[in-house]
């Protein structure tokens, strides 16, 4: 089998663009990439249905699928629900083994361990951080993807030559854009999350929904590099909805599916002639990817149906059931009975035996080419050029924290983000870093810094202007304490979004714990006055020990009245007046000594390590697949 490494990068300027409609039998032989060939590829999944009875039922997502896909453009193709991007993931080892069965083999050889770190996956939703240039995206996976033996000088020459294959030369140090600052355009935003993979330089290459969010034009430019692409040696695959006439035309092998069944496997150009044979002609000036939907969602409008006369009739002596097949069915079965099938399960069965292996293995967790080190550093950095490159999402932070302090859970959007995003996912599958590098490189560079810097902004411009307390260490403390109830509060965020796939549920759960903990906080009511069968749940409210220890603080010693103490004032004798902090502080149930203060910081402090434990232990056990 042909390393993932053998191929040397070509300059677009070295390139032939003639010719793109297709490449002929000629032009493959002279390709060095990898063959990926796929056998009897089953996947079912099980799915609960019923709303108040639930029903747990196994759902069929695709049925014995056989096909090869050789150095060029392999296309997907198919409605939406048919199976595409889950025989897309099947073939790049990242959908759950659970349920699925047949093998995948490249070159007639098992996939290897590392397959998916040395293959390239670009996933539909781009993942390149706005705020860094085009450059330092793709030196962050050079960083991370390239061995550490490698020079800096060689993968700078690396970065270079994809900068120029992709034509990103002049937007090279250009950023790549977010919602507050305007960055490239969409095609070269795709262009550079396509050489986020190409850094590895991947004899196979897969896309998910590639022209996803582009314009016609800007859709048909990617394709066009594609091809391009593929001319070097390179196995494409991608899964795509409805292409134009001109991306259509640039596949070599495309692959129809329908509810998991294949209507068609075989060379693009004789696509149009298999259907004819099937009895579906299309029209003149219709596009061939728009005719074949149509066919397959049975739309007779966009249809010519033409059987000859024998046809007719022997339609007439078929049976009701076979007639009133549904379409689906019924092109499913004429491609299990047509030569290019015959062709194709030939071809597969060519395939070196002695070297299948029964079932989609498991596979094991590959090396890394970095060290930890190494990979905490980078991670670091680029979170905080992120910090840098968006002021306004900062500020706008820092300005919500002292709108809402003490309540900071408001202001861990940023941490559930990067716990739920596809950029942690996709860069973790893909084998960029370890999951200690990111969760540590997180925390030292967006939790630590982050939360210590609104907690002592807060804590300066509030303490003098309430006029508290004018003493140092009660000045300090109480920072201590916010930072304290900050850390923990993003603890808890962390530990509620990590694995989470969708940001609003992640929200949403950490809004309900806020609010949960609010009601027990001592803010709202007396903790004394609580019964004793609820008053337990007060040690889980984080703000409680903030609280309770910024009372302490500020009214251990105080005297409210002393002029009245001096007269021995009746006032102060009765019990319904509360002359001094110490009368206060017994009245909300907090003793005088100094560990009724300390024991609210060790209390925060051990919560924070449970929390930070559970949001680690939930990214490690975190699947490496879709």
């Amino acid at each position: 089998m042909s390393s993932s490494n053998d191929h040397v990068l070509v300059p677009m300027s070295q390139t032939n663009t003639n010719g793109l409609p297709g490449m002929n039998s000629s032009d493959v032989k002279t390709l060095t990439g990898d063959v990926l060939s796929f056998h009897n590829i089953t996947y079912r999944v099980k799915v609960k249905t019923g709303f108040l009875v639930r029903k747990t039922v196994e759902k069929e997502i695709l049925s014995g699928i056989n096909g090869i896909m050789k150095p060029g453009l392999n296309a997907i193709l198919g409605p939406t629900g048919g199976g595409k991007s889950s025989l897309l993931d099947v073939l790049a080892a990242r959908k759950d083994p659970r349920g699925l069965s047949g093998d995948v083999l490249i070159n007639g050889a098992p996939q290897p361990a590392n397959f998916k770190c040395t293959s390239g996956y670009v996933v539909q939703d781009d993942v390149v951080m706005g705020t860094l240039t085009v450059r330092e995206n793709l030196q962050f996976s050079a960083a991370l993807r390239l061995p550490t033996t490698m020079k800096n000088h060689e993968k700078n020459e690396r970065i270079n030559m994809v900068i120029k294959e992709l034509g990103l030369e002049k937007v090279a140090d250009s950023k790549v854009g977010t919602q507050f600052t305007r960055g490239v355009s969409g095609g070269e935003r795709k262009r550079t999350s396509i050489g986020m993979e190409l850094i590895t330089d991947p004899s196979i290459l897969f896309l998910d929904e590639p022209t996803t969010g582009l314009d016609s034009s800007t859709a048909n430019a990617v394709l066009l590099l594609l091809k391009r692409m593929s001319k070097q040696g390179r196995t494409i695959i991608f899964s795509i909805h409805q292409p134009r006439y001109s991306i259509f035309k640039l596949f070599d092998s495309l692959t129809l599916l329908a509810s998991g069944k294949l209507m068609f496997h075989g060379p693009a150009q004789e696509a149009l002639e298999y259907f004819a044979s099937a009895g579906y002609h299309c029209e003149p000036y219709n596009n061939p990817a728009d005719f074949f939907l149509d066919v397959i969602n049975g739309d007779s409008s966009a249809v010519v149906l033409n059987r000859d006369e024998e046809g007719q009739e022997a339609n007439k002596t078929e049976e009701p059931s076979k007639r009133e097949k549904p379409i689906i069915e019924n092109l499913a079965e004429f491609y299990t009975n047509s030569s290019i099938y015959r062709e194709s399960k030939a071809e597969l069965d060519r395939l070196p035996k002695a070297q299948k292996k029964k079932g989609i293995s498991v596979f094991k967790e590959s090396e890394y080419v970095t060290s930890f080190c190494h990979q905490l550093r980078w991670i670091a950095k680029r979170s905080f050029k992120n910090l840098l490159g968006n002021p306004q999402a900062s500020i706008a932070q820092d300005k919500h924290v002292v709108q809402q302090a003490p309540h900071p859970l408001f202001h861990t959007w940023r941490l559930i983000w990067s716990l739920c995003s596809v950029f942690y996912r996709h860069e973790y599958i893909s084998g960029y870093y370890r999951v200690s590098s990111y969760f540590f490189g997180k925390l030292i560079s967006d939790l630590l810094p982050m939360r210590f810097l609104s907690s002592v902004l807060f804590t300066c411009i509030l303490y003098f202007m309430l006029g508290l307390k004018k003493e140092v260490a009660a000045f300090f403390i109480m920072m201590f304490t916010l930072i304290m109830v900050a850390y923990t509060a993003s603890s808890m965020a962390l530990a509620i979004a990590a694995g989470q796939s969708v940001v609003s549920v992640a929200t949403l759960l950490m809004t309900i714990s806020f609010v949960f903990m609010m009601i027990f906080s001592g803010l709202l009511v007396n903790l004394t006055t609580i019964e004793p069968w609820l008053s337990w749940l007060k040690y889980f409210s984080i703000p409680r020990y903030g609280y309770t220890a910024l009372q302490y603080n500020e009214f251990l010693g105080q005297d409210f009245c002393p002029e009245l103490n001096a007269n021995v004032s009746d006032t102060c004798n009765n019990s319904f007046a509360i002359c001094t902090g110490d009368e206060y502080l017994k009245s909300q149930g907090i003793g005088l000594s100094p560990w009724e203060l300390w024991k609210n910081h060790v209390a925060l402090a051990c919560m924070i390590i449970i929390f930070l434990t559970i949001a680690y232990l939930k990214l490690l056990l975190l699947k490496k697949h879709s």
